[in-house]
């Protein structure tokens, strides 16, 4: 027998309002994260998500309690605490004899498991190895990406989960140049398969000119990532977590066509003119003779005849 799926509806206004944010809407909010403790977790790693957390504050949950999660094996109940606390993405950090200092980078499409990635955190250095001046919160910092990491399907994944994870705030229709302040780089490594994650807080020197210089102060955390394990998501699944709307794919403009230059060309259509009705003599001196009036009004007679 066919399993009937259960309709919740609000009994309060609070709830009616819980609900309503949870609707598929045309633009999304910026995706939420959950950072997670496993059974067993190290200094490193405790230090790891408070200072991963510190860069997505506004954005993100910390949850200290520890949980007996095994994301590879089940990630049923991982899917439904993020339903509850209607979140995307997910940082799982756990360490053991066999993987020491893992962490698994994870999202979801429609609260059920998109991909994820296993990864191994080494040469760690937190935000307090850093005696500099850190970025304000919230802002939303430059990704830069070095080297190929198209070479496999893991560090393209990884490439975009980590974009997800780190792109800030997303609804944003202007940014202050002063107000970028902030970047992180990836640095893949194939020799030795690891990506290298530095955090730098951009400095705005005088130059004498109109344009500033800008210098690099390094201001953490800094680490390297391995990859271990992942569970990638299928095409056809990628391409419905991807689609667009309806509403918001662009309509085609008539009559408008680009060059290989790259001009933008546009056709116009306009109904005929008559040409000689039209009034072009402004000046006094180049108004018709009495004569010319009269020559034109015995034409204009002989042709009505």
């Amino acid at each position: 027998m066919p399993v009937l799926q259960r309709v919740v509806k609000p009994t309060t206004r609070r709830g009616k309002k819980v609900l309503l944010k949870r609707e598929p809407k045309l633009i999304e909010n910026t995706k939420h994260t959950i950072f997670l403790k496993g059974r067993k977790t190290s200094e490193l790693l405790s230090h790891f998500l408070k200072d991963v957390y510190s860069l997505k504050k506004l954005h993100s949950t910390i949850l200290n309690r520890k949980n007996d999660y095994l994301p590879f094996e089940d990630v049923i109940p991982i899917e439904y605490l993020l339903k509850k606390q209607d979140s995307s993405l997910f940082i799982f950090a756990s360490n053991s004899k066999k993987r020491p200092n893992n962490v698994i980078l994870g999202r979801t499409y429609d609260f059920h498991l998109l991909d994820m990635i296993e990864v191994g955190v080494e040469s760690y250095r937190g935000l307090c190895d850093f005696q500099t001046e850190k970025v304000m919160l919230g802002t939303k910092p430059i990704l830069h990406f070095i080297g190929d990491f198209e070479t496999s399907a893991e560090l393209s994944t990884l490439k975009s989960l980590l974009v997800d994870m780190f792109c800030g705030e997303r609804n944003l229709n202007a940014i202050a140049l002063a107000g970028i302040e902030h970047v992180l780089t990836f640095t893949s490594d194939t020799k030795e398969g690891k990506i290298q994650v530095k955090s730098y807080r951009i400095m705005l020197k005088k130059s004498g000119e109109n344009t500033p210089r800008i210098e690099l102060e390094e201001i953490g955390p800094a680490f390297d990532l391995v990859v271990r394990r992942s569970k990638i998501a299928s095409e056809d699944l990628m391409k419905i977590a991807c689609r667009t709307p309806h509403e918001l794919k662009a309509k085609p403009k008539k009559n408008i066509v680009k060059n290989k230059l790259g001009t933008t060309l546009g056709r116009v259509h306009i109904k005929a003119q008559r040409i000689n009705r039209l009034q072009t003599r402004k000046m006094k001196g180049l108004r018709k003779t009495p004569e010319e009036r009269k020559a034109e009004r015995l034409q204009r007679n002989k042709r009505s005849a």
